[in-house]
């Protein structure tokens, strides 16, 4: 070895052990365990299909996330849908999505561009089925004060201190 190299190989070997000793004390730190994805639906196989197609044709996934997924090529703080459905009811939903003018149901803070569209132009049937499924998606129970906590925030731009969130 030249001169030099040995003392620079040793800093090498000491730094990889010291990433090993910490992430061995983090891994034992961390011993609760692992309660699974708290997302899922209670809606039949059609109705998740027929919902999910209209949440895609309607562009929906450009502001909100489902299953954890967002348009990487959008960054709107809109709420993600996962555990709506543990939020509102599917007639609250309905009148959301009927509403000529969203905002006079949930106060929105961002641009015009970004702000909830009103779906009052859609069939009946096609914002019922969309209500319908997003009633459906639910969180566990374990998980639901962060889903409150998350929508909270994003809506009021305030903290959340707990409780009830109606808007």
């Amino acid at each position: 070895m030249r001169k030099g190299e040995k003392g620079i190989l040793i800093a090498i070997v000491a730094i990889v052990v010291m990433f090993w000793g910490i992430n061995s004390y983090r891994q034992a730190q961390d011993s609760a365990p692992d309660r699974g994805i708290p997302f899922y639906s209670d809606a039949p196989a059609e109705l998740q299909a027929k919902g999910a197609e209209l949440f895609r044709d309607l562009k929906c996934r450009d502001c909100h996330a489902l299953w954890g997924v967002r348009n990487p090529m959008q960054s709107v703080p809109a709420p993600a849908m996962d555990g709506i459905g543990s939020l509102r009811d599917e007639t609250w939903l309905f009148n959301y999505l009927s509403a000529q003018d969203p905002k006079q149901i949930i106060p929105s803070r961002l641009k015009a561009e970004y702000q909830m569209p009103s779906f009052a132009h859609l069939p009946e049937h096609d914002r019922k089925t969309l209500a319908t499924f997003l009633a459906s998606l639910k969180v566990e129970d374990w998980y639901l004060e962060e889903v409150k906590k998350s929508e909270y925030e994003k809506l009021t731009g305030e903290t959340y201190k707990g409780g009830a969130t109606d808007e």
